[in-house]
C-alpha cells in the first residue's frame, strides 16, 4: 500500500497485558537483520510499506549506522530496537492522527522523526530543523543520498526568531512543552498543530503549558498508546495555536499600518521620541510613550482612537489587530529602543495621545463627590494617586501648576495605565486656590480622619512632598494615624487612604 503506514494496534495497552510476552519478537524474524528482517518487524505491529519504501528505509538505516560511530546519533544498537524504538515510533503519529503539512522536526536529531515519516507519508512536506553542524552535515548527505524531494534541512535552533510559516510543528520532545511552545511562535500558523511525541508522564508539563500559554494555545488531542510489540507506553500531545504567528501578524501588519524604520539616533522621528521621555517635550508635541504588556494591551484594546505608534526593537513582534487606522509601526533599531524603553520591559511601546488638558479655574460649583488635587512633583507620586483615584471613584483629577506631568513616563507606568481612564483638568497653582472652595486638606499634624464626616461636594488637598501644605492652607486638615517615631507617610499613599475611607462612607453612591 503506497505511502501509508497502518498500524491497527497502535492503542493504549488493554488490561492483562503481558509487556515481557509482547517484546519477544516472533521466531521466523531471529537472526534477520536485513530489508526483509526490517519489513516484517514493521508489518508484525501493522506499519505494512510499499518495497521501495522499505529500500529507502533501509538504506537511511545503513546511513545512520555507517555514521553513528563518529557522531553518537543513536545510543541505540540492537537491529530489532532500532527498528521499532526509532522508525516505528517515528511513523506511529501519522496513524493516530493526520498530520498537517508542511511539518516542522523540531531538534530532529539524527532525522527522526522527519525521515521516516517522509518515506512512510512521501504526501507530507518535511522540515528538518537541527543546529548541530555536524548533524545538519549528516542530514543534507542522508537527504541526498535517499533522493527524497519534498524534505528540507533547516540548518539552525528554532526560536521566535524563525518565521517561515508551517502548518504543524513534530518534536520527539525531550525538551518541556511550554519551551516548545515558546519557540515554535514565530512560524506556527494560527490553527496549525504542534505535535510532541512523550513518554507515558507529563500531566505537570500539559497543567504548565495550559496556564502559561492558554491564551496562545488550547489542548486539543492527549492520547496514550503503545509502541506495538514492546512494553513501551508513549504519549501523543497536540496542541492548537489559536493566533496568529509572528509571521502572519507581521505580514498582516505590514498592509495595515504605515511602517517607519529608525535606524539613526540622528533620525528627526527618533529625536522627536526621545523628547517624550521629558514633560516639556511630551506638552510640545501632546504625545507620550506608556510601557509595560498589560497596560499597553488594556490600551490598544480600550483606548483605540488615542494609540499612534507601535514601537519595537527591529521588526518584532508585529502591531495586534487594532481599530486605530493613525497608527504607525516603529522599527527601530534595538540600541534606539532600549534608550525609549527606559524601565527595561524589552515589551512593544506604544506612543499614546497626549493633548492639552481643559483648564479649570475654580469658579462654579464642585461636582458631587470627590475632585482631586494634586500638587506633586514626583512624576511616581502623580501616577499612584491618579491610579488611587481612579480606583475609589474620584469625579476629577485637577492638576495643578507645581504637579508633574501625568503622561510623563513614571506617571504612566505608576498609574498602571489610569491616566487614560480619569478625566484630568489643568488648575492653578497652590498658592491660588479659590479662597471660598470647599476643601477638606491632609497633613501630618491635622485632626484623626477616623470621625470625619465628608461633604457632598469637596475638594481634597493634600500637601507638597516635603514641605506639605502652604501656611494659608494649614486650617483644620486632616491626618492619617501612624505610629509614632515614624514622621510622615508619603503623600500619595496617604492620599489613597483618605479616598478609600471616603469611598468605604458613601463616595458617590
Amino acid at each position: 500500500m503506497k505511502g501509508k503506514a497502518k498500524v491497527p494496534n497502535g492503542k493504549p495497552r488493554p488490561r492483562g497485558h503481558d509487556p515481557a510476552a509482547a517484546a519477544v519478537p516472533s521466531p521466523r524474524l531471529a537472526g534477520s537483520c536485513g530489508p526483509d528482517g526490517m519489513a516484517s518487524i514493521l508489518g508484525d505491529a501493522g506499519a505494512r510499506l510499499s518495497p521501495a519504501q522499505i529500500r529507502l528505509l533501509w538504506r537511511y538505516h545503513e546511513i545512520l549506522r555507517e555514521s553513528n560511530a563518529d557522531l553518537n546519533l543513536t545510543r541505540i544498537h540492537s537491529f530489532t530496537a532500532m527498528v521499532r524504538k526509532l522508525y516505528l515510533d517515528s511513523i506511529l503519529p501519522a496513524t493516530l492522527m493526520t498530520l498537517p503539512s508542511p511539518l516542522l522536526d523540531v531538534g530532529t536529531g539524527a532525522g527522526m522523526p522527519g525521515i521516516p515519516l517522509k518515506i512512510a507519508f512521501p504526501h507530507l512536506e518535511i522540515w528538518l530543523a537541527e543546529s548541530r553542524g555536524k548533524r545538519v552535515d549528516f542530514l543534507e548527505r542522508a537527504v541526498a543520498e535517499l533522493g527524497l524531494s519534498g524534505i528540507r534541512v533547516v540548518g539552525r535552533g528554532i526560536s521566535g526568531s524563525f518565521q517561515e510559516p508551517v502548518a504543524g510543528v513534530i518534536t520527539r520532545a525531550v525538551e518541556g512543552l511550554s519551551p516548545t511552545l515558546e519557540r515554535v511562535r514565530g512560524c506556527l500558523s494560527r490553527g496549525g498543530l504542534a505535535v510532541f511525541m512523550k513518554g507515558p508522564r507529563g500531566a505537570g508539563e500539559i497543567e504548565d503549558a495550559v496556564r502559561r500559554w492558554g491564551h496562545e494555545y488550547r489542548l486539543v488531542r492527549d492520547l496514550p498508546y503503545v509502541i506495538p510489540n514492546t512494553p513501551f507506553d508513549r504519549r501523543l500531545i497536540v496542541f492548537e495555536r489559536i493566533c496568529e504567528s509572528t509571521a502572519e501578524g507581521k505580514a498582516r501588519a505590514m498592509r495595515a499600518y504605515r511602517v517607519r524604520k529608525i535606524e539613526s539616533e540622528g533620525n528627526e522621528g527618533f529625536k522627536v521620541l526621545r523628547k517624550l521621555l521629558q514633560s516639556r517635550g511630551i506638552r510640545k508635541a501632546g504625545q507620550a510613550i506608556l510601557s509595560g504588556r498589560k497596560p499597553v494591551e488594556e490600551a490598544l484594546r480600550d483606548f483605540p482612537h488615542r494609540c499612534l505608534g507601535w514601537i519595537t526593537p527591529g521588526e518584532n513582534p508585529p502591531p495586534p489587530e487594532v481599530r486605530s487606522p493613525r497608527l504607525t509601526w516603529y522599527q527601530l533599531e534595538p540600541p534606539l529602543f532600549h534608550e525609549l524603553d527606559v524601565f527595561g520591559t524589552s515589551s512593544p511601546l506604544l506612543l499614546i495621545e497626549a493633548p492639552p488638558l481643559p483648564v479649570w479655574d475654580g469658579s462654579g460649583e464642585l461636582p458631587r463627590g470627590c475632585s482631586l488635587l494634586v500638587p506633586f512633583q514626583d512624576p511616581e507620586n502623580v501616577g499612584v494617586v491618579i491610579r488611587s483615584a481612579v480606583a475609589f471613584g474620584v469625579s476629577r483629577v485637577i492638576l495643578l501648576a507645581e504637579s508633574a506631568h501625568p503622561f510623563h513616563p513614571k506617571a504612566l507606568r505608576a498609574s498602571g495605565g489610569a491616566v487614560l481612564r480619569a478625566s484630568l483638568l489643568e488648575g492653578p497653582s497652590i498658592h491660588d486656590l479659590p479662597r471660598d472652595l470647599p476643601l477638606v486638606t491632609l497633613s501630618a499634624e491635622g485632626r484623626d480622619i477616623d470621625s470625619f464626616v465628608f461633604p457632598e461636594r469637596f475638594a481634597l488637598l493634600p500637601g507638597l512632598e516635603g514641605s506639605g501644605l502652604p501656611q494659608g492652607l494649614r486650617v483644620s486638615p486632616l491626618a492619617i494615624p501612624i505610629q509614632k517615631g515614624v514622621e510622615s507617610l508619603n503623600a500619595a499613599t496617604a492620599t489613597a487612604i483618605a479616598l478609600y475611607l471616603w469611598s468605604r462612607r458613601g463616595g458617590l453612591g
